[in-house]
């Protein structure tokens, strides 16, 4: 069975950016005092977007929408055109792997927001991932400068 006209045309309107998951955890991430860059490719000649970027932290944030990513909670798995489906969001659960794989070999971590989460809760865990990676940073920066090895971490 095919996709009807009515169900391509609901699935068309929905947002790929700025829905109100995302929105909301920028707002939090902003007002805990982080700044970040919005729809940005960490990795030059992947075209591969995060929501939310970190950049000397390497640090990249994707909000995933349940339906489109596979949300092993919440997955739906249409009846209507199913091998269609079934196939878009496997190759979309393909690609999320491939993105974390790549930003890992590059130094990067990749965070996955469901859009079920409590945005509040998900910028919380951001927030530490952040912070904690910063001060890797600024430890490795100061031990460079200095000439000592690095610690290894505990």
């Amino acid at each position: 069975m095919r996709t009807t006209a009515r169900t391509r045309e609901r699935m068309s309107r929905q947002k790929s950016r700025d829905t109100e998951v995302e929105l909301t955890l920028r707002r939090a991430l902003h007002a805990a005092g982080l700044r970040y860059r919005v729809h940005r490719r960490p990795l030059p000649g992947v075209r591969r977007e995060a929501d939310v970027l970190f950049g000397p932290a390497k640090v990249a944030v994707f909000v995933d929408g349940c339906f489109w990513h596979g949300c092993p909670t919440h997955a739906t798995w249409p009846k209507n055109n199913a091998e269609f489906w079934r196939t878009k969001i496997e190759g979309n659960r393909r690609r999320d792997r491939d993105t974390d794989e790549r930003l890992a070999a590059a130094g990067w971590l990749a965070v996955r927001v469901w859009e079920h989460e409590d945005p509040i809760q998900a910028a919380d865990r951001v927030r530490e991932i952040v912070t904690e990676r910063r001060a890797e940073r600024e430890l490795a920066g100061a031990n460079r400068r200095s000439g000592a090895a690095a610690s290894p971490p505990a």
